[in-house]
Formats: C-alpha cells, sequence, structure tokens
C-alpha cells in the first residue's frame, strides 16, 4: 500500500507534512498538477528573474500555515477536530486551484467574468462528487458556512494564511527583502475570542503591523512596479487583442485548448468548458505570443514582441491621473511615426490603488489580558495602523520604447 503521508521539502517553510492521505490525493490530482505549469506571479520574473515559483508551491505552503495555526490554536485550549483540521488544510490547499494561465491577468478575459475562486469552488464541487463527499467541510469552510467563523478567516481575511505564504514565498523569490515577515511569529499570536471569531493577541500587535506594512512595500515595489502592472497589462491586451481578430474572421496559430476559448462566446460555463480550462495553462499561452510575434496584425505582434523579447514598452509613473490633452499628443506622435491610425492601442494609462488595511473588510481584533477585543487600530499600543486606512493610488503610463522622446 502506497505510503501518502509524505514529507516535502519546501525552500520557504522546510519541512511540510501531509497528515492526512486526502490530501496527498488531491494533491496527486490533475487539476492541482496544473498548478505547477500555472506561475504565482504571473510575468513578473521579467523584473525580478527569481521569481519563477508556481500556484502550486504557494498552496503546498499555505496548507503548511494552517496546519501550523491549527496547532497552535490547540495549544491555547481551541478544540479542533481532526475533521476540521481536514477541513481547513483541504480548503486552503484547494483555494487556488481555479486559477487560469498567469493568474489572476487572464481570468476574466478566458472565461468572462468568472473570478478563480467560482471556478476553485466548481472544482472543489467535483472533486467533492469524485472523493465521495470528503470535501464537504472544507467547501464549507471555503464558502465561509461553516458555524465557526474562524475557519473562514484563517482561508480568506485581512491577515489569512494565504497571505502570510505569498508574501513571504514572493519576497524570497523576488529577492525583495521588505516582505519577509516572520510567519512563525505570527501564526504563534493567533487566538480564538468567546465569539468564534480569530484574534491576535495583544502583545503581537507590532507583528502584524510589520505584516501590514511589509504588504504594502510588496505592493509598490512588486506587485504593482511600474513595469510589472504593464507586463500584466500587456497579456490582458494580447488576449484581447487575439479575441478580437478571431472574431472577424483572421485565424491565429494556438493549441487546441486555448484556440477554444479565444472563439467562445459570453454565456454560462459548460461542461466543454470546464474540461477544457483545467487543461490550460500558461505554456499554452507563451506558445501563442511566440507564434503571434508574426502576425499580420501590427497591434498583435507588436505586444507579443514586447513580452517575449523583453523589449518593454516605456512607463512613467505619477501619483495624478496624466491630462487628456497629454495621451492624446501621444497617440498623434505613435500614429506618425509607425505610419498607423490605430496608435491608441499603443498609448494607455494603467492605473493602481491600494488600502493596506481596511477598517470595514473583517478589521484585525486583538485580544486583550482581560479576555475583551478591540480593533487594532484603536489600540493605545499601535504605531502604524492608523497611517494605513488611507488609499493610495498610482497612474502609470505607456507608450512604445522604440520611439523618439516624446514625454517633455
Amino acid at each position: 500500500m502506497q505510503n501518502k503521508l509524505k514529507i516535502i521539502n519546501d525552500p520557504v517553510h522546510g519541512f511540510i507534512r501531509i497528515p492526512h492521505e486526502i490530501l496527498f490525493d488531491i494533491i496527486e490530482h490533475p487539476y492541482f498538477q496544473r498548478l505547477r505549469r500555472i506561475g504565482q506571479t504571473g510575468l513578473l520574473n521579467l523584473i525580478f528573474p527569481g521569481a519563477t515559483h508556481t500556484r502550486f508551491h504557494h498552496a503546498l505552503g499555505a496548507m503548511h500555515l494552517m496546519f501550523t495555526a491549527i496547532e497552535t490554536l490547540r495549544q491555547k485550549g481551541v478544540k479542533i477536530s481532526e475533521e476540521e483540521e481536514k477541513g481547513a488544510m483541504l480548503a486552503i490547499l484547494m483555494h487556488d486551484i481555479g486559477h487560469g494561465p498567469f493568474s489572476h491577468a487572464l481570468e476574466s478575459m478566458l472565461m468572462d467574468d468568472w473570478h478563480h475562486e467560482n471556478l476553485s469552488l466548481l472544482l472543489m464541487n467535483r472533486l467533492n462528487d469524485e472523493f465521495n463527499g470528503e470535501l464537504s467541510v472544507a467547501i464549507e469552510m471555503f464558502q465561509g458556512k461553516y458555524h465557526r467563523k474562524f475557519f473562514n478567516q484563517l482561508i480568506s481575511s485581512q491577515l489569512d494564511v494565504d497571505r502570510l505564504d505569498y508574501l513571504k514565498r514572493d519576497s524570497f523569490f523576488t529577492g525583495v527583502s521588505e516582505g519577509n515577515i516572520n510567519t512563525q511569529r505570527i501564526v504563534s499570536m493567533m487566538n480564538v475570542c468567546e465569539e468564534g471569531e480569530l484574534v491576535i493577541d495583544a502583545k503581537g500587535i507590532y507583528s502584524i503591523e510589520n505584516f501590514l506594512t511589509a504588504r504594502m512595500f510588496m505592493y509598490w515595489q512588486v506587485y504593482y512596479h511600474k513595469t510589472s502592472a504593464l507586463a500584466e497589462f500587456l497579456l490582458v491586451k494580447i488576449l484581447e487583442r487575439a479575441k478580437y481578430l478571431v472574431s472577424r474572421g483572421i485565424s491565429l496559430t494556438a493549441t487546441e485548448n486555448l484556440n477554444y476559448f479565444l472563439h467562445r462566446g459570453k454565456s454560462a460555463a459548460t461542461e466543454e468548458d470546464i474540461q477544457r480550462f483545467t487543461q490550460l495553462d500558461d505554456n499554452d499561452i507563451i506558445q501563442a505570443m511566440k507564434s503571434w510575434q508574426n502576425s499580420d496584425d501590427f497591434i498583435l505582434s507588436y505586444w507579443c514582441r514586447c513580452v517575449i523579447q523583453r523589449n518593454l514598452p516605456k512607463t512613467v509613473i505619477s501619483s495624478h491621473a496624466y491630462n487628456r490633452d497629454f495621451i492624446e499628443e501621444k497617440i498623434k506622435n505613435v500614429n506618425e511615426f509607425f505610419e498607423i491610425d490605430n496608435g491608441a492601442e499603443l498609448v494607455h494609462e494603467i492605473k493602481r490603488k491600494l488600502l493596506p488595511y481596511d477598517t470595514e473588510k473583517q478589521p484585525i481584533y486583538l485580544l486583550q489580558k482581560n479576555g475583551q477585543k478591540i480593533r487594532m487600530e484603536e489600540s493605545q499600543d499601535q504605531l502604524l495602523s492608523g497611517l494605513m486606512i488611507n488609499k493610495t493610488t498610482r497612474y502609470i503610463l505607456t507608450f512604445p520604447r522604440d520611439m523618439p522622446a516624446i514625454i517633455s
């Protein structure tokens, strides 16, 4: 009989245990193995060469942190059954199972407005049928329907094990040390209050503030870095352009499954949609972009060359929106330089905004020694929380690099 209680060596967390056989069965399933071929951070490796880690890595790391969190809560007197432990670990293991190629960037392009969480839930239900109902508790927790609220908060909140893993992991693989949070310290400060909600022991406030600032720095330094934002934007525009050309009857070389989605109209997900989606990964998109570099369509071939040859358009960033007349002038210059009439396709303003700490969406609570809980930003010990409740917006203007200097 096969030993399914394996130990995995992870570069971020060290050894990761698989304490339940069903976890191993899910990891071995083709739906989950597909995550090996989907990058955690899209095209971020064009800016940070080490960022080649995958959703597969991240899901295992999040599962490990969930196991650690459950052990911590048990030590503090929180009763958690084996069935609940199994359910919570399964839920976080599968939370990204519905991600499409290049993660967030293309999910709406391929399946209309289907968010990856909707697809994850759909695939979880299919796996639940396949494994005779063993995932029912996990699905309840994932949806926030389980009667003990803290399980859903560990899966999805402003301080969940998903964020704890991706911040530390992305920091490790990008080499950006500002995101290197102390996950062990944060998890050790987790607790559950009388109402059954996830809270943080009051003495852990500075670790949580460090987590929030690390996340803020990672967004502006890594995820929302102007070239990172541009690369993600280009992926969307490439697929958008390809779908437009196909709708006009123009043939484009693509793998069978990608070709299916290029021709797919707007409709509810069908059985064939799901079957094909679960065979789609980053390789399909990369192969298509390599081929489309030679497309007769100037816009499509230009964008694909930008990505594949890493000759990315130029970007300038500002805290204020760019003047419309200024943008129109750049479009005119592009038309003249390339001798085209659709230069508006090559000049864009990309907007990115971030609210480091949302006091309305599941605020973080501190558990004081007297058993009372208070919102973190209201604590007399807080140093930074009150400064992170304001939204920051940046505007990125992009235009072809191989033009004369057109920014004055």
